[in-house]
């Protein structure tokens, strides 16, 4: 496999720009199962294989799992300050020095897994209450100052999730633990 293969094993992150509600609602269930479809992934991993990262550089499958629940409480939060604030500049952070603190290195897989849970739980009956209007409004990423919707970054977030799961999955089907 080349490195962009393992890097990003169901391509980069393509959201088109009509974004219609059975596609934000086909994301809404991907985020809705994830947790679940994650847990029942690595429910069988022990601390050795835990501590595998997925591709030689990358992250071990624990900081993957760890990485999901940070990254998502962010985006979450995103959800609520757009929600509540006029185009508001959301606040961007380190995700790779987030995972080397040692919560991400060390904590129990399981402590991730039950975050997701309950943060997915919420994330998406709040999705799913969202109107229109509201899943057009947008916040400001630093980054480029770009624009983005809420029902296009429920999109990414989406994918955001599959692309995770694909770098956990495809490694234990290379070490043969599936």
């Amino acid at each position: 496999m080349s490195i962009e293969e393992l890097k990003y094993p169901i391509g980069r992150a393509q959201v088109p720009d009509e974004i219609g509600a059975v596609l934000v609602d086909q994301w809404i269930q991907i985020l809705e199962g994830f947790p679940k479809k994650l847990a029942d992934l690595v429910e069988n991993l022990d601390e050795n294989q835990l501590g595998t990262p997925y591709r030689e550089g990358g992250w071990t499958i624990r900081q993957v799992l760890h990485h999901l629940v940070d990254s998502h409480t962010n985006s979450y939060i995103r959800f609520k300050w757009t929600l509540t604030e006029d185009e508001p500049l959301i606040k961007a952070y380190y995700e790779e020095r987030w995972a080397e603190l040692k919560d991400s290195r060390e904590a129990p897989a399981e402590l991730a897994l039950k975050a997701l849970e309950a943060l997915h739980a919420k994330w998406t009956w709040l999705l799913r209450s969202l109107d229109d209007e509201q899943l057009n409004r947008c916040f400001i990423h630093p980054e480029g100052n770009q624009r983005v919707s809420l029902k296009r970054n429920i999109g990414i977030y989406a994918w955001h999730s599959r692309h995770h799961y694909a770098h956990i999955e495809n490694l234990m089907k290379r070490q043969g633990w599936i």
